[in-house]
């Protein structure tokens, strides 16, 4: 057995999440976490929301209220959305907690006592409207080294290079379009350069991640600065240093502490279990593995700044050091990056109304058609399109008619014939009969291999070839024209078992589906665990209330249960309802005329907004 770590990048709490944010980050997860725990691996997979930085005070200022009041909202919302979606987070928290500053804080003192960490001057972006600091990633520009257009203040998309604000030509603000003031302010840096040599050795020791993924974060490493790691803001994690920590207008940087959040995570998780040491087995044991799940934009963050503050907490880098008390921590195993995905052919913008949420799309369709369609048609290696049409032809010809069609007609027949599981015997089966058996018991090495290496789509195809293969056996064996009861008996059984092999392997994508499956198949226990949403109370502060994802993932067996489940003979077959629903035709033209409607709403909310701020401006 082997600890795995799920690492789940943290959906910034300034909004709904929406469907092309799932993509990226949510499902991909899931899917890898319910896998390993089947195949017997101790899972432990954690995140949160996050809830620092700039655009949250935009936000609060926005609508008259605080930053807090924001997180707090949006942390609930966004929590809601994943634990509808069947995301089996054994923690899902935020980054407000006390666990996480004290965490964030002991890094950063650790760091700074390494030398990895020094104070230094750097210029940074106002506005020149709030006086407050603008985060990188809102400044938008023409890149110097490449010029191309739409490169942010910390990276540019086209080039792979990483950025300063004022690096860019003509930049503007994203929030209003102004045009940022720059002033020289004191900060911490954290020492890339004298991390750099070993976080690329790390790289170079890295086999199997996607090429795109491996190829960006070897990249960074072309020409590597010092990056500044705190602000001039007033909402964050304090600097824990003399003369900095009660400065109400220094924080941390949101990044710095947002990746921090996978270890305070665990962290909790194990003080809420009652062992407080329990995190270790993933952080300290050099055995264990650390799996990172995210959209491509945040690569740099988990490839080189989140290595970056492990080696130095570590005292790895070229400067030597300690760890802290918190031991040697481990890196990542794997960067598993996601494409983006658009939507209707358009990149998704919820200030345009271009926009899918999850919240919205599970209120209409059911969730594991959502699931499918990520797992089978997601952004895993490539960007990828999100239409309408697409997702209920995925739904209408694939779930619907391929699999649920089949999961129906059997059920169906053994209900009708025989009332439960027929009873065979080893003589029975013909060589049909076996082949189909022996195709569908190698699809858990086929599929579980394809699952191992990140390739969640090819995995899919391949359970969906095996349903067309039953779908043929069955049609090549016509039960319905049987006379010999106990040839009948042996077809379904077959069949039967079948159906059952592959239930057991959609059950990582499709949880809500494959439970109902195996229980019409008079299957018993847990195949397929589902989180929930419990109130909790800060660990450290007792006034603080807030919603955790959590879980208890106990499968079927205490031993690798991602393998052929035998079927019970005698056991119950009640007549089967479907599991799936076909959408209608006409709900694609009803999504596209919704998603219409959306964005000529939000363009003239827009132009209303412009007007306004012209006028103030003027006045």
């Amino acid at each position: 057995m082997t600890n795995i770590l799920v690492s789940v990048a943290w959906p910034y709490a300034n909004g709904p999440r929406h469907i092309g944010h799932v993509a990226g980050f949510g499902v991909p997860s899931d899917v890898f976490a319910r896998y390993e725990r089947m195949k017997g691996n101790d899972v432990l997979m954690v995140s949160g929301t996050d809830e620092h930085g700039t655009p949250i005070l935009v936000e609060a200022d926005k609508e008259g209220i605080t930053p807090q009041e924001i997180a707090n909202r949006y942390n609930r919302i966004i929590a809601e959305d994943l634990t509808n979606l069947g995301l089996s987070y054994d923690l899902f928290t935020r980054t407000t907690t006390k666990n996480h500053e004290k965490v964030v804080q002991e890094l950063f003192l650790r760091c700074l006592h390494n030398g990895y960490i020094y104070k230094g001057e750097q210029q940074v972006a106002i506005s020149p409207s709030t006086g407050r600091t603008l985060p990188d990633r809102y400044i938008e520009g023409t890149c110097p080294l490449c010029g191309a257009d739409g490169a942010r203040g910390d990276q540019c998309d086209a080039c792979g290079q990483e950025l300063d604000p004022i690096d860019l030509i003509n930049p503007k603000s994203k929030i209003n379009g102004e045009t940022p003031l720059f002033k020289t302010t004191e900060h911490y840096f954290l020492d890339l350069p004298a991390l750099a040599k070993a976080n690329l050795t790390w790289l170079d020791s890295r086999e199997g991640w996607r090429t795109n993924v491996i190829n960006f974060s070897k990249g960074l490493f072309k020409e590597v600065h010092p990056r500044a790691i705190t602000r001039d803001i007033d909402w964050g994690i304090p600097v824990p240093v003399d003369g900095w920590i009660d400065n109400p207008n220094k924080r941390l940087y949101v990044w710095f502490d947002a990746v921090i959040g996978y270890l305070s995570a665990s962290i909790e998780w194990a003080r809420r279990t009652g062992k407080p040491d329990e995190w270790k087995k993933w952080w300290t044991d050099p055995a264990s593995l650390a799996y990172y799940f995210m959209g491509k934009d945040n690569i740099t963050f988990h490839s080189q700044i989140w290595p970056s503050e492990l080696l130095a907490y570590n005292g790895e880098g070229e400067l030597g050091g300690e760890s802290g008390e918190l031991g040697h921590l481990n890196l990542p195993e794997e960067v598993v990056s996601s494409a983006y995905m658009t939507m209707e052919g358009k990149k998704f913008s919820s200030s345009r109304g271009i926009v899918i949420y999850v919240r919205d799309i599970l209120s209409r369709y059911q969730v594991d058609a959502v699931r499918y369609y990520i797992s089978a048609a997601g952004p895993e290696k490539q960007d990828a399109d999100f239409t309408w049409a697409e997702f209920v032809r995925h739904n209408n010809e694939e779930l619907v008619a391929g699999w649920g069609n089949l999961v129906n007609r059997i059920a169906n027949l053994i209900y009708k014939n025989f009332g439960c599981i027929p009873e065979v015997k080893e003589d029975d089966f013909t060589a049909e009969d076996q082949t189909l058996l022996d195709t569908t018991l190698q699809g858990f090495d086929n599929v579980g291999n394809d699952l191992e290496h990140q390739n969640q789509h090819a995995a899919v195809t391949e359970i969906m070839r095996l349903v067309g293969l039953i779908n043929k056996y069955i049609s090549d064996m016509e039960p319905w024209k049987i006379n010999n009861r106990q040839r009948l008996a042996t077809v379904l059984f077959t069949a039967a078992q079948a159906v059952n092999d592959i239930d057991i392997m959609f059950a990582p994508f499709l949880p809500h589906s494959s439970q109902k499956i195996h229980d019409i198949m008079g299957g018993k226990g847990m195949i397929a665990p589902l989180p929930h949403l419990e109130e909790v109370t800060d660990l450290d502060d007792s006034q603080f209330q807030y919603p955790i994802i959590t879980g208890t993932y106990h499968l079927n067996e205490t031993v690798a249960p991602w393998k052929r489940e035998l079927i019970t003979p005698g056991a119950v077959i009640e007549k089967p309802s479907p599991v799936f629903t076909k959408i209608p035709r006409e709900a694609v033209q009803e999504e596209i005329d919704r998603f219409k409607a959306d964005m000529k709403q939000k363009k003239e909310a827009e132009k209303a907004r412009r007007i306004a701020a012209k006028k103030a401006a003027q006045n």
